[in-house]
């Protein structure tokens, strides 16, 4: 007896987005953990998945590979378009960490933050609010950098009048030969950004989904809601915008090169995010599992080894 046994008559017949294969999901997270890194014909040759003993492992690991990206755009005198995303965060006192020992500025980088919380005409949060996504990277990155940070004027958060000039931006940056790099995590519901798996249903078609640039007020899946009251606002989900502005494949996809990883472990052998690393690594792409594109792109993806599983039940 499952979920897929039961569904049918239920108050979640309809919750899930309806593009979801629950029966392929569900083989995906079968998966034996010895196989976890296993290569899949879908993936990019040079996507490369790095497991991590813990959290802290992961954290440093993955501020690393930022840091060392920022460096070598730097060092061939680019200009970097880099988008950023308010989770995971663990990382980045490390990037600035590694940046300052190395001696570099960040004068060259262009921030992009990848979504922000908003109401239904795409109003966002104050800036110091203590759950905005402007203020989370202030003090996780910009403002740990020092004087190595990146420019103020060359910040960019998703506020209703800037994120349509994303676009632009880093379409001028990248016609001028610099490079576009994503940082990114996944939602409990495969999203990128805020990107969300129901998103599909408006469009005709892949080819017009994957043109997507961004979203201004966009509507959130409840599952995105509930993981944040989870995971940012310690289980007060009243305080949670209920839509956001964020990019879209139109931007990520057109990365040089993504940074992502999973890191979702919540102790007691617990995790929520078990679920996405296995379906992000092996569902292939499908627009109404937004995540399932990345392994499709050039870059590292981290993964705390406690989430390969098994996934299996434990009543403790």
């Amino acid at each position: 007896m499952n979920m897929m046994d039961t569904i049918a008559g239920s108050d979640l017949e309809n919750f899930f987005p309806k593009g979801w294969d629950l029966k392929k999901i569900d083989k995906c997270c079968s998966t034996p953990p010895e196989k976890a890194l296993e290569r899949q014909p879908h993936w990019n040759k040079d996507f490369n998945p790095v497991e991590c003993e813990d959290v802290a492992s992961f954290n440093m690991m993955m501020g690393y590979k930022i840091a060392k990206e920022i460096k070598t755009v730097k060092e061939e005198g680019n200009k970097l378009a880099l988008i950023l995303s308010a989770g995971p965060m663990g990382m980045y006192k490390w990037a600035a960490y590694f940046l300052k020992d190395w001696n570099i500025k960040c004068d060259h980088v262009y921030g992009f933050n990848m979504d922000e919380w908003s109401d239904a005409e795409g109003n966002t949060l104050p800036p110091d609010d203590p759950g905005a996504f402007q203020n989370a990277m202030e003090n996780a990155f910009y403002g740990p950098l020092g004087e190595f940070t990146v420019p103020v004027k060359q910040r960019n958060f998703a506020t209703k009048d800037n994120l349509p000039r994303y676009p632009e931006k880093i379409n001028k940056i990248k016609a001028d030969g610099g490079k576009l790099i994503t940082i990114y995590g996944i939602g409990r519901c495969f999203h990128i950004a805020f990107w969300e798996p129901h998103f599909a249903a408006d469009y005709k078609n892949v080819d017009e989904w994957k043109q997507a640039e961004y979203r201004i007020g966009a509507k959130l899946h409840p599952m995105t809601i509930e993981q944040n009251s989870l995971i940012s606002f310690k289980s007060r989900v009243t305080l949670i915008p209920a839509r956001a502005n964020t990019i879209g494949p139109g931007i990520f996809l057109k990365s040089d090169r993504v940074i992502g990883g999973v890191d979702g472990v919540v102790g007691r052998g617990m995790n929520w995010q078990g679920m996405t690393f296995w379906v992000t690594m092996r569902y292939g792409p499908d627009i109404w599992v937004p995540s399932s594109w990345m392994p499709t792109l050039p870059g590292d993806f981290f993964i705390v080894k406690e989430l390969e599983g098994p996934l299996i039940p434990e009543c403790n």
